[in-house]
């Protein structure tokens, strides 16, 4: 009895530790995005000017075509906003990381902190879009929880393939490429799936399966990232 009181001991232990380290790492993230705030004005001045191009070009899009550049945007939105996460981590940094923390607290930290992210971006996204060239959905709460479910997937998988891609030379060509073959399916599934936003026939709720689906690939990708993390953090 005694043993095992010693070893849930030790385990709360390493759980609080786990728990505040990650809490730090992630409060760490927020400072540096506040002190370099031209990246994050950078960002929203790409949205804007975009958003912006797209109305001089398409005065008032017809739904599907509305949906489908909203969903371009939105991912080269989160290719620019999610690649600087592992590009502002210089060498010495990261070997302080290593001393610190450990691979998986560190990589859910990004993880969390880049979805927090692209959730903020779909929405200024979401409003320029409406501000410019209305918003032709029949269930604008639909839609919304819809981008916000596809901009968590996005933002998981590029700071997994920036992770990857940090330990390259040519960082932002290589999320390029690996990103393209594994971002093409979830992109075709958020299309799909938002388009019952735009249909009067399925105004009752989204199709269950598809957002299963949506949901079971997010949690596939923190898996997958914190079991391989490890093995590039040892680089």
């Amino acid at each position: 009895m005694k043993r095992a009181a010693e070893i849930a001991s030790t385990h709360n232990t390493i759980t609080l530790e786990a728990l505040n380290q990650f809490t730090a790492l992630l409060k760490k993230e927020f400072l540096l995005e506040t002190r370099q705030q031209h990246t994050l004005y950078g960002v929203m001045l790409y949205i804007a000017s975009t958003v912006f191009v797209i109305y001089l070009t398409i005065d008032s899009p017809d739904a599907d075509t509305w949906n489908s550049l909203f969903w371009i945007t939105q991912l080269f939105i989160c290719i620019n906003a999610v690649a600087k996460s592992f590009l502002q981590e210089a060498r010495g940094r990261m070997l302080y990381y290593y001393s610190i923390t450990s691979p998986v607290v560190f990589i859910l930290s990004k993880l969390s902190y880049n979805v927090l992210l692209m959730l903020a971006m779909n929405l200024v996204n979401l409003l320029l879009y409406t501000a410019f060239m209305g918003n032709p959905t029949e269930s604008f709460l639909q839609f919304l929880f819809i981008g916000l479910l596809g901009s968590m997937g996005l933002g998981l998988v590029f700071t997994m393939l920036a992770a990857i891609a940090s330990k390259a030379m040519q960082q932002a060509s290589l999320m390029a490429i690996l990103g393209f073959p594994l971002i093409i399916p979830q992109l075709l599934l958020l299309v799909r799936l938002s388009k019952t936003a735009f249909s009067e026939v399925f105004r009752d709720g989204v199709p269950q399966q598809l957002v299963l689906l949506l949901v079971s690939l997010d949690i596939l990708i923190v898996f997958l990232a914190v079991i391989l993390y490890p093995f590039l953090w040892k680089d």
